[in-house]
């Protein structure tokens, strides 16, 4: 049986948001996007190719990893925020600081860091522009954990992982020094349908990776079969695809996607890089933007039915005119985050406690705000505007 969830009163302080700007999303940047399912998909692919300006991957990428892919949610020690080696709840395993730390050679994890294409190049042609250096998909990454994960598609490894990689990840299953793990796919559940080789991120960042699927297979949607069909028949992340232009994905891999993308909501980590990477290439990832998207396209994961609760949240007025916002929810909410434009956490509520039936957020300065809603039941993530 559903709760009723009713919440305290919370009071947020102002302080942190003294850089907060609205500039990050251009005004009308998604006007066009008015569709949905793969109509919505076509008009957001006209959005993100249009302005998307190449840049070097060498120097151009390298600057961008050294200026502003750094870590100022975690640690917040300034270092490169590595997906691979970043541990979000303690010490790091390693940490890079410096661009002399680029790859070069390696022999085990935390000696160099070089540039992990998610979407592997391999699959859409070595050096093929302007996918070979989109900042959306090519991330930092440490020199040895980048060649273990190679070309595997992503996925969710079955069983205890006890075996550290650094013995060999031909010794698999094994795990990285921060968890990530590689081996058989659990081929149950969500991850049904493919039993062989992936490797499976920690949670922190399985939303991230899902949306950055998603972009890629926007951005890049007319050019999906010709990849798909150019693949060689040993490269395993072609498990992922389908060949198709419009649903892009496999059905069991879309499903691992969605449900990714669903348990891991949006980060502040991905606001600020999305933020940093249109400055940089001057196109945007929409499904940062507006991870409701992801929903309308492709649907929900399979066999689940309370998925979507965004319309048993309620977050009113919105557009707030009187720095205060309230919200009502019909399930039992698990947590609160909300975050400002810059990325920046402004406050993060855990297990709140039962009241009246609705919590009310005050003294928000104007602007834009993200709302993530997490739940017994699923996620919700919303957009707050003050004015």
């Amino acid at each position: 049986m559903k709760l009723k969830t009713t919440l305290l009163m919370l009071m947020f302080s102002v302080a942190a948001l003294a850089q907060f700007t609205t500039e990050a999303i251009p005004t009308g940047y998604y006007n066009s996007a008015t569709g949905t399912g793969y109509t919505l998909k076509n008009q957001l692919r006209t959005i993100i190719t249009n302005g998307h300006n190449p840049q070097s991957y060498t120097t151009g990428l390298w600057n961008l990893y050294s200026t502003s892919l750094r870590d100022n949610f975690y640690e917040n020690d300034g270092s490169l925020l590595d997906i691979y080696s970043e541990n979000p709840t303690g010490i790091d395993p390693y940490n890079y600081t410096s661009t002399s730390q680029q790859c070069g050679n390696y022999t085990t994890e935390g000696q160099c860091y070089n540039k992990e294409h998610l979407i592997p190049q391999a699959y859409f042609g070595n050096g093929a522009m302007p996918m070979y250096s989109d900042a959306h998909h090519v991330v930092p990454s440490d020199g040895k954990v980048n060649g273990w994960r190679d070309n595997l598609p992503f996925g969710v490894v079955s069983g205890t992982v006890t075996n550290g990689c650094n013995a060999g990840a031909t010794n698999t299953p094994c795990k990285t020094l921060n968890n990530s793990k590689i081996g058989n796919n659990l081929n149950s559940g969500y991850s049904s349908g493919f039993s062989g080789k992936v490797f499976e991120p920690i949670d922190e960042f399985k939303g991230d990776i899902a949306r950055t699927f998603f972009y890629f297979a926007t951005r890049y949607q007319d050019d999906m079969d010709d990849f798909y069909s150019a693949a060689a028949n040993t490269l395993e992340v072609k498990a992922m695809f389908d060949g198709s232009t419009n649903k892009v994905f496999s059905t069991t891999f879309l499903n691992i996607m969605l449900t990714w993308h669903a348990n891991d909501p949006v980060s502040p980590k991905e606001v600020a890089f999305n933020n940093a990477i249109y400055n940089f290439q001057g196109n945007r990832n929409p499904f940062i933007d507006h991870p409701e998207y992801v929903q309308s396209i492709w649907g929900t994961p399979a066999g689940t039915d309370t998925f979507d609760i965004s319309t048993k949240v309620a977050v009113y007025p919105n557009p707030a005119t009187s720095n205060t916002v309230n919200i009502s929810s019909e399930v039992e909410i698990t947590s609160l985050r909300l975050i400002n434009i810059n990325g920046q956490i402004v406050s993060s509520i855990q297990n709140p406690v039962p009241d009246s039936g609705s919590v009310t957020l005050s003294n928000l300065p104007q602007g834009f705000y993200i709302l993530t809603i997490n739940t017994a039941e699923g996620s919700a993530v919303k957009k707050v505007l003050v004015n």
